[in-house]
């Protein structure tokens, strides 16, 4: 196997860039701390097939973009440039990204608590027997961690926050947790950011469902229309609101004056004769509106005598 110099290996990392430049459109800017060389060959196998994982360091990553862009004349990759930063890598992806993004997600692995090493997340220390013998209790007793002594074994009485997210891991939490089996760390891939022909965005937009947009926009609309609306500037969507509101005042001067149309003569009819409103009510509504008097006039029948009403008439039922 022929061995390559420093040069050639440059030259050949440049070319493989370049050729997934040209090829994809999308890219997964993620991080790769604390990833081990076998757990990242677990993520190129199951991404394989229409995505691939290129690592690299950041100057020659920044390089072959630059030179990339110059040559095809493509100023979108320069986007690139700023999202190159820390321990980063690249995934270049033909796949909905949304998808993509979840698989890598998958591939975490659980790690020990090192000496050092920034808590990504809250360690609590469940409470119950350690399995430790009662000469381990001085790791405890640093760590003022409440314990008793049941059956020959430590045992832990509550939990016990042992390190606060982004707190160094001290030699004690270090070595208590490994006494105890506790791997309370998981890593992988995290996405950072997204790549998409030529814009980058946060990853969580990839969660925005299509309600989430529908309401997003909608909200946009509503607030172009009040805008419009109150400096009279016309929109497509502050226009159906002018037509609506100038119309309002037109029917109001045509009310209020002997100008009229035929839209207005309406309006002034049922001011005429507001009865002609009962017109516009529906069968139901009518029914139910009518029942209440029909039942209240039947009442009135049974309490008047039968005489004064015959006298009032001044006729017979039959006749």
């Amino acid at each position: 196997m022929v061995k390559l110099t420093k040069a050639e290996k440059k030259t050949a990392y440049d070319s493989k860039l370049c050729q997934l430049l040209d090829e994809y459109s999308q890219i997964l800017i993620v991080a790769a701390d604390n990833v081990g060389s076998n757990q990242l060959q677990n993520i190129r196998k199951g991404l394989r097939g229409d995505s691939v994982v290129l690592m690299g360091k950041n100057t020659m990553m920044k390089r072959t973009v630059r030179i990339h862009s110059d040559k095809t004349g493509n100023n979108a990759f320069l986007n690139l440039l700023p999202l190159l930063q820390g321990n980063v890598g690249l995934i270049f992806t033909k796949g909905d990204l949304k998808e993509v993004s979840e698989e890598v997600a998958k591939y975490k692995v659980g790690a020990p608590a090192r000496v050092g090493l920034v808590a990504p997340i809250d360690v609590v220390v469940p409470p119950g027997n350690t399995g430790l013998d009662p000469s381990q209790t001085s790791f405890f007793q640093v760590l003022n961690i409440p314990t008793k002594i049941n059956k020959g074994t430590v045992e832990i009485i509550t939990p016990v926050e042992l390190i606060k997210k982004g707190d160094k891991v001290g030699s004690s939490e270090a070595a208590l947790l490994a006494k105890l089996g506790i791997r309370p760390f998981s890593y992988g891939l995290v996405v950072q950011s997204v790549y998409d022909n030529g814009s980058v965005f946060s990853p969580e937009v990839l969660d925005l469902t299509e309600d989430d947009l529908v309401e997003k926009f909608a909200s946009g609309v509503s607030m172009v229309t009040s805008l419009a609306l109150a400096i009279s500037y016309p929109t497509l969507a502050a226009a159906p609101h002018m037509f609506i509101n100038a119309y309002k005042n037109v029917l109001a001067v045509a009310v209020a004056t002997e100008y009229s149309f035929p839209e207005a003569d309406k309006v002034k009819e049922f001011l005429k004769d507001p009865s002609k409103f009962a017109v516009t009510a529906t069968p139901a509504a009518a029914a139910a509106g009518s029942a209440p008097a029909a039942a209240a006039k039947e009442e009135e029948k049974k309490d008047e005598p039968a005489e004064e009403s015959d006298d009032d008439m001044g006729f017979s039922l039959f006749d």
